[in-house]
């Protein structure tokens, strides 16, 4: 019970609450642009998520699920049209990634092409490459030399 009001209250404020939240912020709206590219998230870009997730923070198992949560939080805004659609995340990740060019780092492409590998549809596959080249240009772009 404490578990699961800790993890709402670290949500709702995480503005405050979390060390560097723009950063797990930037790396949730990256993951979100992947699995939210044909729409639905299928058990296995969930699995994919959770690994990513923990291979990212390792050891912090908090920040781990506070990166989940927010990605789900982004999807759910995306899926159900409440203040945040697909055209506008790539804004915003584009704007971030301008502004605060170390946030390039954050783009792992090998881990990104983990959750390529639960797209089946010809037309997903094709949409996600398309979200793949667009965080390698600009990693590429604004990426720190």
């Amino acid at each position: 019970m404490f578990k699961i009001l800790k993890r709402n209250i670290m949500k709702m404020f995480r503005e405050l609450l979390v060390y560097h939240h723009s950063s797990l912020e930037y790396r949730a709206k990256i993951l979100t642009l992947m699995i939210s590219a044909n729409g639905d998230m299928c058990e296995c870009e969930k699995q994919k998520l959770k690994e990513i997730a923990h291979s990212i923070y390792g050891d912090d198992q908090e920040r781990a699920e506070l990166l989940i949560d927010t990605v789900n939080e982004y999807h759910t805004k995306i899926v159900t049209d409440n203040g945040l659609d697909f055209e506008h995340l790539i804004q915003l990740v584009e704007r971030e990634t301008r502004e605060v060019p170390r946030f390039t780092a954050k783009i792992d492409m090998e881990l990104l092409m983990k959750l390529h590998e639960c797209m089946d549809l010809p037309e997903d596959i094709l949409f996600q490459q398309r979200i793949i080249e667009f965080l390698q240009g600009l990693k590429d772009e604004y990426g720190m030399v």
